[in-house]
Protein backbone atom coordinates (compact mmCIF):
# COMPACT_ATOMS: atom_id res chain seq x y z
CA UNK A 1 0.00 0.00 0.00
CA UNK A 2 1.27 3.87 -0.90
CA UNK A 3 2.04 5.82 2.11
CA UNK A 4 0.57 9.48 2.46
CA UNK A 5 4.06 11.03 2.14
CA UNK A 6 5.40 9.01 -1.44
CA UNK A 7 1.64 9.53 -2.73
CA UNK A 8 1.82 13.24 -1.94
CA UNK A 9 5.55 13.75 -3.28
CA UNK A 10 4.14 11.95 -6.47
CA UNK A 11 1.31 14.01 -6.67
CA UNK A 12 3.88 17.31 -6.39
CA UNK A 13 6.34 15.85 -8.87
CA UNK A 14 3.06 15.54 -11.22
CA UNK A 15 2.10 18.96 -10.78
CA UNK A 16 5.71 19.90 -11.45
CA UNK A 17 6.31 18.64 -14.46
CA UNK A 18 2.63 19.48 -15.61
CA UNK A 19 3.55 23.42 -14.68
CA UNK A 20 6.65 22.95 -16.49
CA UNK A 21 5.04 21.56 -19.68
CA UNK A 22 2.40 24.81 -19.41
CA UNK A 23 5.09 26.86 -19.44
CA UNK A 24 7.12 25.67 -22.13
CA UNK A 25 3.68 25.19 -24.06
CA UNK A 26 2.87 28.54 -23.41
CA UNK A 27 5.97 30.22 -24.24
CA UNK A 28 5.96 28.71 -27.69
CA UNK A 29 2.72 29.76 -28.31
CA UNK A 30 3.39 33.24 -27.47
CA UNK A 31 5.47 33.58 -30.44
CA UNK A 32 3.67 36.41 -32.53
CA UNK A 33 2.21 35.68 -35.88
CA UNK A 34 2.92 37.78 -38.65
CA UNK A 35 -1.25 37.45 -40.22
CA UNK A 36 -0.47 38.74 -43.68
CA UNK A 37 2.12 40.73 -45.99
CA UNK A 38 0.98 42.79 -48.24
CA UNK A 39 2.50 46.02 -50.59
CA UNK A 40 0.22 49.30 -51.63
CA UNK A 41 2.14 51.25 -54.63
CA UNK A 42 1.55 54.53 -55.97
CA UNK A 43 3.29 56.49 -58.38
CA UNK A 44 5.52 58.50 -55.08
CA UNK A 45 6.10 55.14 -53.00
CA UNK A 46 5.89 51.94 -51.88
CA UNK A 47 4.09 50.85 -48.73
CA UNK A 48 4.95 47.49 -47.49
CA UNK A 49 2.60 46.11 -44.05
CA UNK A 50 2.75 43.87 -42.33
CA UNK A 51 -0.15 42.17 -40.41
CA UNK A 52 0.93 40.92 -36.80
CA UNK A 53 -0.34 39.46 -33.50
CA UNK A 54 0.82 41.76 -31.25
CA UNK A 55 3.54 44.73 -31.38
CA UNK A 56 7.46 43.85 -31.31
CA UNK A 57 10.04 45.99 -31.84
CA UNK A 58 12.37 46.20 -35.36
CA UNK A 59 15.19 47.49 -36.77
CA UNK A 60 15.77 48.72 -40.59
CA UNK A 61 19.22 49.24 -42.43
CA UNK A 62 20.26 49.32 -46.02
CA UNK A 63 22.89 47.03 -47.70
CA UNK A 64 24.34 47.41 -50.99
CA UNK A 65 25.68 44.80 -53.65
CA UNK A 66 23.23 43.87 -54.35
CA UNK A 67 20.44 46.97 -52.72
CA UNK A 68 18.43 45.54 -49.95
CA UNK A 69 16.19 46.99 -47.40
CA UNK A 70 16.71 44.63 -44.19
CA UNK A 71 14.30 44.17 -41.47
CA UNK A 72 15.78 42.50 -37.81
CA UNK A 73 12.30 41.47 -35.94
CA UNK A 74 12.03 39.26 -32.65
CA UNK A 75 11.23 35.56 -33.69
CA UNK A 76 7.48 35.36 -35.55
CA UNK A 77 5.97 32.93 -37.36
CA UNK A 78 5.67 33.81 -40.94
CA UNK A 79 2.73 32.88 -43.30
CA UNK A 80 3.89 30.06 -45.82
CA UNK A 81 2.45 32.20 -48.86
CA UNK A 82 5.05 34.49 -50.56
CA UNK A 83 3.63 37.95 -50.71
CA UNK A 84 2.99 39.40 -54.48
CA UNK A 85 5.82 42.19 -55.46
CA UNK A 86 5.40 45.29 -57.39
CA UNK A 87 6.50 49.38 -57.34
CA UNK A 88 10.09 49.03 -56.04
CA UNK A 89 10.37 45.99 -54.55
CA UNK A 90 11.69 42.88 -56.43
CA UNK A 91 11.44 40.24 -54.07
CA UNK A 92 10.47 39.67 -50.55
CA UNK A 93 12.14 36.79 -48.21
CA UNK A 94 11.43 36.31 -44.91
CA UNK A 95 11.93 33.43 -41.46
CA UNK A 96 14.35 32.77 -38.92
CA UNK A 97 17.66 34.33 -38.99
CA UNK A 98 19.07 33.67 -35.05
CA UNK A 99 18.00 31.70 -32.01
CA UNK A 100 15.96 34.51 -31.12
CA UNK A 101 15.58 36.96 -34.10
CA UNK A 102 13.97 37.09 -37.52
CA UNK A 103 14.61 38.82 -40.68
CA UNK A 104 12.86 40.46 -43.46
CA UNK A 105 14.99 41.22 -46.42
CA UNK A 106 13.67 43.05 -49.25
CA UNK A 107 15.83 43.04 -52.98
CA UNK A 108 14.71 46.79 -54.08
CA UNK A 109 14.78 46.75 -57.90
CA UNK A 110 17.07 50.53 -57.40
CA UNK A 111 18.01 52.61 -55.35
CA UNK A 112 15.89 53.24 -52.55
CA UNK A 113 15.04 55.58 -49.36
CA UNK A 114 12.72 54.61 -45.96
CA UNK A 115 10.67 57.59 -45.94
CA UNK A 116 8.70 56.16 -42.74
CA UNK A 117 8.14 53.61 -40.42
CA UNK A 118 6.36 52.96 -37.93
CA UNK A 119 3.84 50.77 -35.54
CA UNK A 120 0.17 51.35 -35.79
CA UNK A 121 -2.16 49.65 -33.14
CA UNK A 122 -5.11 48.13 -33.69
CA UNK A 123 -8.13 49.60 -35.19
CA UNK A 124 -11.19 49.21 -37.19
CA UNK A 125 -10.85 45.14 -36.82
CA UNK A 126 -7.23 45.41 -37.87
CA UNK A 127 -4.72 44.14 -36.08
CA UNK A 128 -1.14 45.61 -35.12
CA UNK A 129 0.81 46.97 -38.23
CA UNK A 130 4.45 47.70 -39.14
CA UNK A 131 4.36 49.94 -41.61
CA UNK A 132 7.28 50.78 -44.09
CA UNK A 133 7.47 53.79 -46.56
CA UNK A 134 10.09 53.37 -49.27
CA UNK A 135 10.70 56.02 -52.26
CA UNK A 136 13.14 56.02 -55.42
CA UNK A 137 16.31 57.66 -54.32
CA UNK A 138 20.05 58.48 -55.74
CA UNK A 139 22.63 56.39 -56.10
CA UNK A 140 24.46 58.50 -53.84
CA UNK A 141 21.85 58.79 -51.46
CA UNK A 142 21.38 55.35 -50.99
CA UNK A 143 25.27 54.91 -50.44
CA UNK A 144 25.33 57.37 -48.28
CA UNK A 145 22.44 55.44 -45.96
CA UNK A 146 24.48 52.20 -46.12
CA UNK A 147 27.48 53.72 -44.72
CA UNK A 148 25.83 55.59 -41.77
CA UNK A 149 23.73 52.11 -41.32
CA UNK A 150 27.34 50.53 -41.35
CA UNK A 151 28.84 53.11 -38.83
CA UNK A 152 25.90 52.73 -36.17
CA UNK A 153 25.78 49.13 -36.35
CA UNK A 154 29.53 48.98 -35.50
CA UNK A 155 29.46 51.32 -33.06
CA UNK A 156 26.97 49.76 -31.28
CA UNK A 157 28.96 46.24 -31.36
CA UNK A 158 31.80 45.51 -29.32
CA UNK A 159 35.37 45.39 -30.60
CA UNK A 160 35.79 41.71 -32.55
CA UNK A 161 38.70 39.38 -30.79
CA UNK A 162 41.20 39.31 -33.53
CA UNK A 163 40.48 36.02 -35.81
CA UNK A 164 41.99 32.55 -34.22
CA UNK A 165 44.94 31.81 -36.38
CA UNK A 166 44.82 28.66 -38.58
CA UNK A 167 46.07 25.19 -36.21
CA UNK A 168 45.49 21.78 -37.92
CA UNK A 169 42.78 19.37 -36.01
CA UNK A 170 44.23 17.28 -32.69
CA UNK A 171 45.03 13.64 -33.63
CA UNK A 172 42.23 12.12 -32.25
CA UNK A 173 42.89 8.50 -30.11
CA UNK A 174 42.89 5.36 -32.43
CA UNK A 175 39.80 4.12 -30.75
CA UNK A 176 37.49 7.13 -30.78
CA UNK A 177 34.58 7.41 -33.21
CA UNK A 178 34.27 9.18 -36.20
CA UNK A 179 32.64 12.71 -36.27
CA UNK A 180 30.43 13.14 -38.83
CA UNK A 181 28.90 16.52 -39.65
CA UNK A 182 25.71 17.08 -41.39
CA UNK A 183 24.69 20.30 -42.81
CA UNK A 184 21.19 20.64 -44.13
CA UNK A 185 20.98 23.45 -47.17
CA UNK A 186 19.59 27.22 -46.78
CA UNK A 187 17.42 27.41 -44.22
CA UNK A 188 15.08 30.03 -42.15
CA UNK A 189 15.33 33.59 -44.16
CA UNK A 190 16.67 31.64 -47.32
CA UNK A 191 14.38 29.18 -48.42
CA UNK A 192 16.62 28.02 -51.14
CA UNK A 193 15.38 26.47 -54.50
CA UNK A 194 11.89 25.95 -54.91
CA UNK A 195 9.54 23.67 -56.69
CA UNK A 196 5.88 23.14 -57.12
CA UNK A 197 5.47 22.06 -53.64
CA UNK A 198 8.62 21.96 -51.46
CA UNK A 199 10.81 24.30 -50.66
CA UNK A 200 14.66 23.16 -50.91
CA UNK A 201 15.57 24.24 -46.85
CA UNK A 202 12.58 21.78 -45.40
CA UNK A 203 14.04 18.87 -48.21
CA UNK A 204 17.20 19.22 -46.92
CA UNK A 205 16.08 19.04 -43.29
CA UNK A 206 13.97 15.99 -43.95
CA UNK A 207 16.79 14.25 -45.11
CA UNK A 208 19.60 15.45 -43.09
CA UNK A 209 17.40 14.01 -40.23
CA UNK A 210 16.79 10.70 -41.83
CA UNK A 211 20.58 10.61 -42.62
CA UNK A 212 21.71 11.13 -38.87
CA UNK A 213 19.12 8.75 -37.62
CA UNK A 214 20.50 5.71 -39.94
CA UNK A 215 23.91 6.87 -38.89
CA UNK A 216 23.40 6.91 -35.71
CA UNK A 217 21.60 3.86 -35.78
CA UNK A 218 25.05 1.85 -36.33
CA UNK A 219 26.66 3.26 -33.25
CA UNK A 220 29.73 3.56 -35.03
CA UNK A 221 29.75 7.77 -35.15
CA UNK A 222 28.92 10.80 -33.66
CA UNK A 223 26.57 12.75 -35.62
CA UNK A 224 25.99 16.72 -35.30
CA UNK A 225 23.98 18.55 -37.00
CA UNK A 226 25.00 22.47 -38.36
CA UNK A 227 21.09 23.18 -37.73
CA UNK A 228 17.64 21.02 -37.04
CA UNK A 229 15.13 23.52 -37.35
CA UNK A 230 14.60 26.28 -39.96
CA UNK A 231 16.89 28.48 -39.11
CA UNK A 232 20.07 30.34 -41.17
CA UNK A 233 23.45 29.82 -40.50
CA UNK A 234 25.62 31.76 -42.12
CA UNK A 235 28.15 29.78 -44.97
CA UNK A 236 31.28 30.62 -42.82
CA UNK A 237 29.46 29.25 -39.36
CA UNK A 238 28.80 26.20 -41.21
CA UNK A 239 32.31 25.43 -41.83
CA UNK A 240 33.29 26.51 -38.38
CA UNK A 241 30.83 24.04 -37.00
CA UNK A 242 32.53 21.18 -38.66
CA UNK A 243 35.88 22.46 -37.43
CA UNK A 244 34.56 23.25 -34.16
CA UNK A 245 33.69 19.48 -33.52
CA UNK A 246 37.00 17.90 -34.85
CA UNK A 247 35.06 16.67 -37.95
CA UNK A 248 36.05 13.98 -39.71
CA UNK A 249 33.75 13.86 -43.04
CA UNK A 250 31.35 16.90 -43.56
CA UNK A 251 28.34 16.46 -45.69
CA UNK A 252 26.12 19.46 -47.20
CA UNK A 253 23.02 18.16 -48.57
CA UNK A 254 20.98 20.46 -51.16
CA UNK A 255 18.12 20.57 -53.63
CA UNK A 256 18.48 22.24 -57.15
CA UNK A 257 16.71 23.98 -59.56
CA UNK A 258 16.98 24.77 -63.22
CA UNK A 259 15.25 26.29 -66.21
CA UNK A 260 15.40 23.28 -68.27
CA UNK A 261 12.47 21.35 -66.33
CA UNK A 262 13.62 17.88 -67.68
CA UNK A 263 16.68 17.85 -66.06
CA UNK A 264 16.74 15.60 -63.05
CA UNK A 265 19.30 13.08 -61.05
CA UNK A 266 21.37 13.82 -58.00
CA UNK A 267 25.15 14.84 -58.05
CA UNK A 268 27.92 15.34 -55.72
CA UNK A 269 30.67 18.26 -55.63
CA UNK A 270 33.84 18.44 -54.37
CA UNK A 271 35.73 21.64 -53.72
CA UNK A 272 37.93 23.24 -57.32
CA UNK A 273 38.74 26.74 -57.37
CA UNK A 274 38.38 25.52 -61.18
CA UNK A 275 35.08 24.20 -62.01
CA UNK A 276 34.31 21.26 -63.74
CA UNK A 277 32.21 23.00 -66.16
CA UNK A 278 29.84 25.95 -66.26
CA UNK A 279 27.01 24.49 -65.10
CA UNK A 280 29.64 23.43 -61.51
CA UNK A 281 30.28 27.41 -61.57
CA UNK A 282 26.92 28.44 -61.96
CA UNK A 283 25.58 26.52 -59.27
CA UNK A 284 28.65 27.45 -56.73
CA UNK A 285 27.81 30.81 -57.62
CA UNK A 286 24.32 30.51 -56.74
CA UNK A 287 24.98 28.32 -53.45
CA UNK A 288 27.27 31.09 -52.23
CA UNK A 289 25.00 33.95 -52.23
CA UNK A 290 23.14 32.28 -49.25
CA UNK A 291 24.61 35.15 -46.93
CA UNK A 292 23.21 37.50 -49.43
CA UNK A 293 20.00 36.28 -49.59
CA UNK A 294 19.75 36.55 -45.51
CA UNK A 295 20.71 39.79 -45.38
CA UNK A 296 24.74 39.53 -44.80
CA UNK A 297 26.80 42.91 -44.82
CA UNK A 298 30.10 40.96 -46.58
CA UNK A 299 31.78 44.61 -45.20
CA UNK A 300 32.01 43.61 -41.28
CA UNK A 301 33.30 39.85 -42.80
CA UNK A 302 36.36 38.57 -41.80
CA UNK A 303 38.66 38.09 -44.98
CA UNK A 304 39.82 34.46 -45.73
CA UNK A 305 43.21 33.54 -44.49
CA UNK A 306 45.32 31.80 -46.69
CA UNK A 307 48.42 30.34 -45.56
CA UNK A 308 50.87 27.38 -46.15
CA UNK A 309 49.51 25.30 -43.63
CA UNK A 310 45.91 26.07 -44.76
CA UNK A 311 47.89 25.13 -48.51
CA UNK A 312 49.20 22.00 -47.02
CA UNK A 313 46.68 20.47 -45.25
CA UNK A 314 43.89 21.41 -48.17
CA UNK A 315 45.46 19.18 -50.20
CA UNK A 316 45.12 16.09 -48.13
CA UNK A 317 41.53 16.91 -47.88
CA UNK A 318 40.55 17.28 -51.08
CA UNK A 319 41.73 13.96 -51.69
CA UNK A 320 40.01 12.44 -49.42
CA UNK A 321 37.17 14.19 -50.26
CA UNK A 322 36.97 12.50 -53.60
CA UNK A 323 37.33 9.39 -52.70
CA UNK A 324 33.76 9.67 -50.45
CA UNK A 325 32.37 11.29 -53.24
CA UNK A 326 33.52 8.44 -55.60
CA UNK A 327 31.96 5.65 -53.29
CA UNK A 328 29.04 7.75 -53.18
CA UNK A 329 28.63 7.53 -56.86
CA UNK A 330 28.97 4.29 -56.47
CA UNK A 331 26.39 3.49 -53.99
CA UNK A 332 24.01 5.40 -55.29
CA UNK A 333 23.94 4.12 -58.55
CA UNK A 334 20.89 1.92 -58.99
CA UNK A 335 18.93 3.45 -55.94
CA UNK A 336 17.98 6.98 -57.27
CA UNK A 337 18.39 8.80 -60.63
CA UNK A 338 22.22 10.18 -61.59
CA UNK A 339 22.75 13.09 -62.91
CA UNK A 340 25.63 12.68 -66.10
CA UNK A 341 28.98 13.65 -65.15
CA UNK A 342 27.83 12.87 -61.30
CA UNK A 343 31.09 13.81 -59.66
CA UNK A 344 31.24 17.45 -60.04
CA UNK A 345 33.42 19.94 -58.18
CA UNK A 346 33.63 23.96 -58.13
CA UNK A 347 34.21 26.63 -55.55
CA UNK A 348 31.56 26.34 -52.90
CA UNK A 349 32.11 28.17 -50.01
CA UNK A 350 30.80 25.98 -47.78
CA UNK A 351 33.33 23.08 -48.44
CA UNK A 352 35.98 25.30 -47.79
CA UNK A 353 37.35 23.77 -44.29
CA UNK A 354 41.03 23.26 -44.82
CA UNK A 355 41.14 19.83 -42.70
CA UNK A 356 38.01 18.33 -43.14
CA UNK A 357 37.35 15.87 -46.12
CA UNK A 358 33.51 17.65 -47.23
CA UNK A 359 31.14 17.52 -50.03
CA UNK A 360 27.85 18.89 -51.10
CA UNK A 361 25.31 16.30 -52.47
CA UNK A 362 22.58 17.80 -54.52
CA UNK A 363 19.49 15.08 -53.90
CA UNK A 364 17.76 16.14 -57.32
CA UNK A 365 15.86 18.94 -59.04
CA UNK A 366 13.16 20.96 -57.49
CA UNK A 367 12.27 21.87 -60.84
CA UNK A 368 11.73 18.53 -62.25
CA UNK A 369 8.15 16.57 -61.43
CA UNK A 370 9.70 13.19 -60.85
CA UNK A 371 12.30 14.42 -58.64
CA UNK A 372 10.40 16.36 -56.83
CA UNK A 373 8.00 13.46 -55.85
CA UNK A 374 10.94 11.64 -54.57
CA UNK A 375 12.25 14.22 -52.83
CA UNK A 376 9.17 14.52 -50.52
CA UNK A 377 9.14 11.03 -50.58
CA UNK A 378 10.15 9.32 -46.90
CA UNK A 379 10.67 5.60 -48.77
CA UNK A 380 13.24 7.34 -51.42
CA UNK A 381 15.09 9.47 -48.37
CA UNK A 382 15.39 6.00 -46.79
CA UNK A 383 16.60 4.24 -49.40
CA UNK A 384 19.09 7.08 -50.49
CA UNK A 385 20.57 7.84 -47.04
CA UNK A 386 21.43 4.37 -46.49
CA UNK A 387 23.35 4.75 -49.64
CA UNK A 388 25.40 7.32 -48.08
CA UNK A 389 25.65 5.12 -44.88
CA UNK A 390 27.20 2.28 -47.12
CA UNK A 391 29.58 5.28 -48.31
CA UNK A 392 30.36 5.97 -45.08
CA UNK A 393 31.15 3.12 -43.97
CA UNK A 394 33.14 2.38 -46.82
CA UNK A 395 34.88 6.00 -46.22
CA UNK A 396 36.10 5.29 -42.42
CA UNK A 397 36.70 1.16 -43.19
CA UNK A 398 39.35 1.96 -45.64
CA UNK A 399 41.00 4.81 -43.42
CA UNK A 400 41.87 2.70 -40.43
CA UNK A 401 42.97 -0.19 -43.30
CA UNK A 402 45.33 2.40 -43.97
CA UNK A 403 46.56 3.33 -40.94
CA UNK A 404 46.71 0.02 -40.49
CA UNK A 405 49.67 -0.07 -43.33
Amino acid sequence: MIGLSTLFRTTLLALTLLSSSLVVAAAESATVAVKDIRLGVTAERTRLVLDLGAKVDFDIFLLDRPRRVVVDLPSLAWPTDQPTVDGLVQKIRFGQFTADKSRLVIDAKGPVRVVKSFLLPPSSGLPHRLVIDLVKTGNKEFADQVAKDRAAKRSAKKAAPAPTPFTPKPRKQANSKPVIVLDAGHGGVDPGALGRKAREKSVTLNFTRELAKQLRKTGKYKVYLTRNRDIYIPLRQRVNIARKHNADLFISIHADAIKRKNVRGMSIYTLSETASDKEAAALAKKENQSDIIAGIDFADQPPEVANILIDLAQRETKNLSVKFANLVVDNARGKTRLLDRTHRFAGFRVLKAPDVPSVLIELGFLTNRSDEKQLLSTAWRRKVAGALVNSVNGFFDASRLAALR
